[in-house]
């Protein structure tokens, strides 16, 4: 309800709309090296806890370019995507939902004196007995998950996602989708 009073009066506005329902975007690397894992022990909401170098995807990025940009930053490590491990949802325990690419790959280097994320309190390698006695101080359960699809061999085939960065809306003559007006309808 709106209710809108002369300029001279107080203008008071109630609207109700419900908020849209979205996941979250995030890539996650994993990189392996002589049995153990490049893992970030990080502090989230006072708590420590170990993840793979991982984050959100930014706008007019690839899922491969945030991957890359996500290890540099929580690392220092230029990581190299070569396959994309699996696709995971998860919902938290305050409702938010998140939708976790996760890529395997190899390290090409470490950029010396790179600053870390203020977040991350320490970078390390891990082995997976490790991180399973250490499974009550993993960010989610999705972290375990990666590495055991990773272990077993899963990959998708490279073109199991699509994207492209800047999308070509005019799809087809008459279709009424136009990058002019934000790709909306017009018919």
């Amino acid at each position: 309800m709106c209710r809108i009073q002369p300029a001279s009066r107080t203008i008071m506005a109630t609207i109700e709309r419900p908020t849209p329902w979205y996941p979250h975007v995030t890539v996650a690397a994993i990189a392996q090296d002589h049995g153990k894992y490049l893992m970030v022990r990080e502090r989230i909401l006072g708590n420590s806890m170990f993840n793979q170098p991982a984050g959100h995807l930014e706008e007019h990025e690839t899922l491969q370019e945030a991957v890359i940009r996500e290890c540099l930053e929580e690392t220092g490590w230029v990581f190299e995507p070569e396959g994309l491990v699996g696709i995971y949802y998860m919902q938290n325990p305050a409702g938010i939902s998140y939708l976790r690419f996760a890529f395997c790959g190899h390290l090409l280097q470490q950029v010396e004196n790179h600053e870390i994320d203020p977040q991350i309190e320490e970078v390390l390698w891990m082995d997976r007995r490790t991180l399973e006695q250490n499974r009550n101080n993993l960010r989610n359960q999705i972290v375990l998950k990666c590495i055991d699809d990773f272990e077993s061999g899963k990959r998708l085939p490279d073109d199991a996602v699509f994207q492209t960065v800047q999308a070509d809306w005019n799809m087809s003559a008459g279709s009424g989708l136009h990058p002019a007006n934000g790709g909306t309808a017009t018919g």
